[in-house]
C-alpha cells in the first residue's frame, strides 16, 4: 500500500522528479483543500476586492501552486495555506473590533465630490483625473456629471461611491 501511495501522491518527489500523474493527485488534493481553506476564509476574501483581501488571494494562490508541482514540501506548503488563512481571520476580526486597526490594514474612504464640487486635493492623492471621476459617477451613480451629485467617495475597497442630490 506504502508503495502504491508514493507511486500515487509521490510524497518525496521534487520539482525534477515529480511524474504526471503525481502532479494530478496533488492538483486534485490542492484543489479541495483550497476550497475547504476559502470556505474558512469566509466570503468577504472573494467578494471584495480590498487590498487587504487581495494580499490573501495572491498569496494563497502562489503558496497552494508550490504544492502541486513539488516546490516545496506538500505538507509544510498546505500548512502555510492554514496559515495565511488563519491570519487573514484574524486580522478581519481584529478590524471588526477595533477600528484603529481596521484603518491600518483596510485604509480609509475619501471623499471626491462634496456638494457637487469636485476636491482636487483628494483627487491628486489618489492619482485620479477628473474623467475618472466623471467615468465612476456615470458607472456608480448613473449621473452625467459629479455637479449631480451630492457626495462622492472613493471607498476603502478602490471603488467609487455616489450620493445624488436631492
Amino acid at each position: 500500500m506504502k508503495d502504491f501511495w508514493d507511486t500515487l501522491f509521490g510524497p518525496h518527489a521534487d520539482s525534477h522528479t515529480i511524474t504526471a500523474l503525481q502532479m494530478t493527485v496533488r492538483a486534485v488534493l490542492v484543489f479541495f483543500a483550497a476550497l475547504a481553506l476559502l470556505r474558512v476564509s469566509g466570503k468577504r476574501t472573494f467578494g471584495t476586492s480590498a487590498a487587504f483581501d487581495m494580499v490573501v488571494k495572491i498569496m494563497l494562490g502562489a503558496v497552494m501552486s508550490r504544492a502541486v508541482v513539488a516546490a516545496s514540501p506538500f505538507w509544510g506548503t498546505m500548512l502555510a495555506g492554514f496559515v495565511l488563512v488563519g491570519l487573514h481571520r484574524l486580522l478581519a476580526w481584529a478590524s471588526f473590533r477595533s477600528e484603529t486597526i481596521g484603518q491600518l490594514v483596510k485604509g480609509e474612504g475619501m471623499v471626491l465630490v462634496e456638494n457637487g464640487r469636485p476636491n482636487a486635493e483628494n483627487l491628486r492623492r489618489n492619482n485620479l483625473t477628473e474623467e475618472d471621476l466623471r467615468e465612476g459617477v456615470r458607472e456608480n451613480g448613473n449621473l452625467a456629471s459629479p455637479d449631480q451629485a451630492q457626495t462622492v467617495r472613493l471607498e476603502r475597497d478602490g471603488s467609487i461611491s455616489v450620493v445624488k442630490k436631492e
